[in-house]
């Protein structure tokens, strides 16, 4: 059943010359919209209280359960704008369906798909004026989040919850033009093991990967990526993008779920990938496997994927004592036709064959 949203708007909201700046030059994460939405939950009432409020800081007891032991999840996604000024949401629907299932592996009460799109929408449509115009591949940025909002130190899962969602103007993520990512080899670090909340969307696993991160800058490289923790064999996914390898028949072979999170991109690209006539394999994917297949040439094209950047492609592959270059000179062919064909989607200049796109206002 859809909820009753009380709107209080924001008495001061950012000046139409003010917010002109902001979204000439957004950055990413900086700048926040006038609103936020805020739902809130307990056994007794269930969601309750669903609310869009001026955009502000949250005032947390020193013993909010979140700060003690991160009961917390998180969804990443955006808003596009397209040229005849409607705006629209990616998938928004498998943003929902993920945080339900990263909402059982953190102990969470479930919110139902539809009250999760209706809360994104509601923020949109009141902050509609931060959604930048599409050319350069600006977006609003959504980031709803759900927490433990309980007051008590005990080893449980919490009985008060909030969820929340705020929004932030986003620029492309390549502003230089897109160019192949570095990445280190860590042999140090994990990110998820098996039983582990790598497939969830949870904080915890980012705060992981941040000291392998250092590590890969500290080797000169952008990115770092994780193998499995049982083995330490098989490529799993960088700090936040799933990966995948072209070879030379055609195919592309993919990491297989489980310990590593399943990207809505990464999802998209599959379906378009088979679509545009290249099988794709979802298995376990050994380190050696890209190595050899780089330095004999099976190996055609590498290319990472994520909410920010949408698809990169991959250069050269860093470990300590070695390092094999980037399968391809800039970016593949394939790995660049995949990347416009899913930005041109998004942003409403190419036919959305797929039903992925979301009318919001």
């Amino acid at each position: 059943m859809s909820m009753e949203i009380s709107i209080t708007r924001n008495p001061q909201p950012v000046d139409d010359a003010r917010l002109a700046e902001i979204l000439a030059d957004p950055g990413f994460g900086v700048h926040f919209t006038d609103h936020m939405f805020t739902v809130e939950w307990t056994p007794e009432r269930g969601w309750y209280d669903a609310r869009i409020t001026p955009y502000g800081p949250l005032t947390l007891d020193p013993a909010t359960a979140v700060l003690h032991y991160a009961q917390e999840t998180f969804e990443g996604m955006k808003a596009y704008r397209h040229d005849d000024g409607s705006i629209w949401s990616f998938r928004p629907e498998a943003n929902a369906q993920r945080m339900l299932r990263s909402s059982q592996r953190l102990a969470f009460p479930e919110l139902p798909v539809e009250d999760f799109v209706q809360a994104v929408d509601a923020l949109v449509e009141i902050d509609q004026r931060w959604v930048p115009e599409g050319a350069g591949e600006k977006s609003l940025y959504l980031r709803p989040f759900m927490f433990a909002s309980e007051k008590f130190l005990g080893v449980r899962p919490s009985q008060h919850v909030t969820f929340m969602v705020i929004a932030s103007p986003a620029g492309s993520y390549f502003k230089g033009g897109i160019k192949p990512i570095s990445l280190w080899l860590t042999e140090d670090y994990t990110r998820a093991g098996r039983g582990g909340m790598g497939a969830a969307k949870t904080g915890g696993n980012y705060a992981s990967s941040l000291v392998a991160q250092q590590q890969a800058i500290s080797q000169g490289c952008d990115q770092v990526v994780f193998l499995d923790a049982q083995e330490g064999t098989y490529v799993e996914e960088l700090g936040g993008m799933n990966m995948y390898f072209l070879y030379a028949d055609g195919r592309i072979v993919t990491p297989e779920t489980g310990t590593i999170l399943e990207g809505i991109t990464r999802a998209s690209i599959i379906e378009l990938a088979e679509r545009l006539g290249h099988p794709v394999e979802e298995r376990k994917f050994a380190i050696d496997e890209w190595r050899d297949g780089v330095r004999d040439g099976s190996i055609k094209e590498i290319f990472a994927c994520g909410t920010a950047a949408v698809v990169t492609p991959v250069g050269r592959l860093v470990w300590e004592g070695g390092e094999v270059p980037g399968a391809t000179e800039g970016t593949g062919e394939l790995t660049g036709r995949i990347r416009q064909e899913l930005v041109d989607i998004q942003f409403g200049r190419a036919e959305d064959s797929f039903g992925w796109m979301h009318r919001i206002c």
